[in-house]
């Protein structure tokens, strides 16, 4: 039987009267990459703290690789990787005696720290920047020479925390291919983040929290399969039309056809999932002497699954996750 390579069980943290974790139950496959989702506050940060030994929790229990992280975190280090919400670079050293002070750090000898330091530099595309000190570095670059740090020591499990906090949109899709790259290559990632597309995009298999506690899991497809499935939006060409239009389709559609306040001659509803519904739509529409200006079919986005889940979006005031 394959250990799962994080497990926690009734995972609490509390400060004072503060509950930042509630009870919080993981479990993550070896070799997958998993989204942590929630908004800033919902106990995060606080997660990965208690499963890097970081933290103690108040109750509960965290096990990575097979180690409990109160009965012997000094094991746990030695399988971990960690990368916070801010790069933790010495700016000072270049890029590649950032990486062999990792090494020296693991005793690796003075050959192993050069040869990792080069493999990586390789990895992260640093190599041309390697023989630079750090405090040139953009943040992008900054970003990946700290997730190569964490890997200097190859561990099983890579925990990044909010790893493209800051970033510019293209240094954000660069980091998405590193990252979804490590996955490829079987390293464990545990992704927190409250950047849906990131979550939709690299994790296989998501958790959402709120308030400390998870109130969903599941692949991206299937969270957004808890909240309904497609929706199209038909937009025609005359406003006396739409009586018609809404009975043209009110037969290809799973529920209600309802007129856009905002945009009236618009009309959205629920479909079946899988092809053929849209042309299906757009014959009746025609037969029925409807001219059509648009037809879209959108599925449901992570955003909407945790606004429906929670009944806010993931941009809330970061409370817990600032305590340490």
């Amino acid at each position: 039987m394959v250990v799962p390579a994080v497990v926690t069980e009734g995972l609490k943290k509390s400060y004072g009267e503060t509950k930042a974790l509630d009870g919080l139950d993981l479990e993550v496959a070896q070799g997958s990459v998993f989204g942590l989702l929630g908004p800033n506050g919902a106990g995060k940060t606080t997660a990965v703290k208690v499963m890097t030994t970081l933290l103690k929790p108040t109750a509960g229990r965290a096990v990575i690789d097979g180690i409990d992280v109160r009965e012997d975190p000094r094991a746990v280090r030695t399988r971990i990787g960690l990368t916070g919400q801010y790069a933790a670079v010495e700016e000072r050293l270049t890029g590649r005696e950032n990486l062999e002070l990792i090494g020296r750090y693991f005793h690796y000898s003075k050959a192993d720290q050069k040869a990792r330091a080069a493999q990586l530099l390789e990895m992260f595309d640093l190599v041309d920047a390697g023989d630079r000190v750090a405090k040139t570095y953009s943040g992008g670059m900054r970003r990946r020479l700290d997730i190569a740090m964490s890997l200097v020591a190859r561990p099983s499990v890579l925990f990044l925390d909010e790893p493209t906090t800051g970033l510019d949109p293209r240094s954000r899709l660069g980091m998405w291919d590193f990252i979804a790259r490590l996955g490829d290559e079987g390293t464990t990632v545990l992704l927190t983040t409250q950047y849906l597309e990131e979550a939709d995009r690299l994790a296989e298999k998501i958790a959402v929290i709120d308030i400390g506690r998870k109130i969903a899991e599941g692949t991206a497809d299937e969270l957004k399969d808890q909240i309904g499935g497609d929706n199209v939006r038909v937009s025609i060409m005359r406003y006396e039309n739409i009586e018609r239009a809404k009975e043209a389709i009110r037969t290809l559609c799973v529920g209600a056809v309802v007129q856009d306040p905002e945009s009236p001659m618009t009309l959205t509803a629920p479909i079946r999932a899988g092809g053929g519904v849209v042309p299906m739509i757009i014959r009746a529409l025609d037969d029925a002497g409807v001219d059509v200006m648009d037809v879209e079919v959108r599925r449901p986005t992570l955003d909407d699954v945790f606004l429906v889940l929670t009944g806010h979006g993931t941009q809330m005031p970061a409370e817990e996750e600032s305590r340490t």
